[in-house]
């Protein structure tokens, strides 16, 4: 399993992937950077101008190695995939219980719940930590109704009821982000969240981390046999992977905020690594984006202790583990899904 920790990015504008033997070649204005035997990687993620020869999309697929396209900014466009593997069967049983609302209910609680938690933990450790450098009263305010979304959550609660919740606990936790940034603020701060463009450094660092954790989360469905794109919180959209949606819910806070709050404080990206379009869209540069994948991979490769498990695991592998527990909970393994809590 730990070979799916490999993915290889690749951010060189113009940049050129074909098949030679059994690797992968990167070829930058003809000449070559980079090979990579297949075996030795799990997927591969090309932004922007990055174009692969067919064969090299028919060899990754015969070996299990997903391709996906996305733009500079980080939203994904599409993805190369072999043939569907995995039991025909959890996927009939996925399907069917995607379909029963009292089920999608409680499986969205448990998405939710993981994600609310984490936003806490995020809040509450900043407060011990770093409670000279920031707002105690703000940080307080918003770790108090955090809580109370959570009890909220333990009451019988329709779907749309704990759609909600979420959004009402977002608006809270973004509503105190600003006060986590405490390094570079004339040029990191944060109002609010936005996207489809990012308009603000910070967002821009944000969306492009969430494409990540996409990628990661629908690699890890993928993987144990589930369709990424009938969730349970997210619903059936056209081209959106509702279900990786779903289970990247709980890893937002605690592996895409945490990093870029420790990116920005500890000035390891700068003003000058991002851009402003015409159209007030902030873009980074190359060596910025370099910056985030390097930092996400080296983060993935740490240890935590897994409360579920009650063992350590890297936390690259927490989207394969979780992946595996909701595929048992949806066979009728195990009673309920247990989200990752981080502590």
């Amino acid at each position: 399993m730990k070979k799916l920790l490999n993915t290889l990015y690749v951010t060189t504008q113009g940049a050129y992937l074909a098949k030679e033997g059994e690797t992968v070649v990167v070829k930058i204005d003809q000449e070559v950077r980079l090979r990579v035997p297949v075996h030795t990687i799990g997927g591969i993620v090309c932004f922007g101008n990055v174009s692969c020869s067919p064969f090299l999309m028919g060899f990754c697929g015969e070996s299990g190695v997903g391709i996906s396209f996305l733009s500079e900014h980080g939203r994904f466009l599409a993805r190369v995939q072999g043939p569907v593997s995995g039991n025909v069967l959890l996927r009939r049983a996925q399907y069917r219980l995607a379909d029963d609302q009292e089920y999608s209910t409680r499986m969205a609680k448990n998405f939710v719940t993981g994600k609310i938690a984490n936003c806490r933990t995020i809040l509450q450790r900043a407060l011990r930590d770093h409670s000279a450098k920031m707002n105690d009263d703000t940080l307080s305010r918003g770790i108090a109704e955090l809580s109370s979304s959570l009890k909220a959550l333990e009451m019988n609660q329709p779907l749309d009821s704990i759609r909600g919740l979420e959004g009402d606990a977002a608006h809270t936790y973004f509503g105190v982000f600003d006060n986590l940034i405490v390094a570079q603020k004339e040029n990191f701060m944060f109002q609010e969240r936005n996207r489809r463009p990012p308009l603000d450094n910070v967002n821009c660092l944000l969306s492009f981390l969430y494409s990540m954790l996409v990628h990661d989360c629908r690699s890890a469905l993928e993987a144990v046999g589930l369709d990424p794109a009938v969730g349970f919180l997210h619903r059936d959209r056209p081209g959106r992977p509702s279900l990786a949606l779903d289970l990247m819910e709980e890893f937002r806070p605690f592996l895409a905020d945490r990093l870029v709050l420790s990116l920005i404080n500890l000035r390891q990206v700068q003003d000058k690594g991002f851009s402003r379009t015409e159209a007030g869209a902030v873009m980074m540069n190359d060596e910025t984006r370099k910056t985030l994948i390097v930092a996400y991979q080296e983060r993935k490769q740490d240890e935590i202790y897994h409360p579920f498990l009650d063992e350590k695991v890297n936390i690259g592998l927490l989207f394969h583990v979780q992946a595996m527990l909701l595929a048992r909970c949806l066979r009728g393994d195990m009673d309920g899904y247990p989200p990752f809590i981080w502590r």
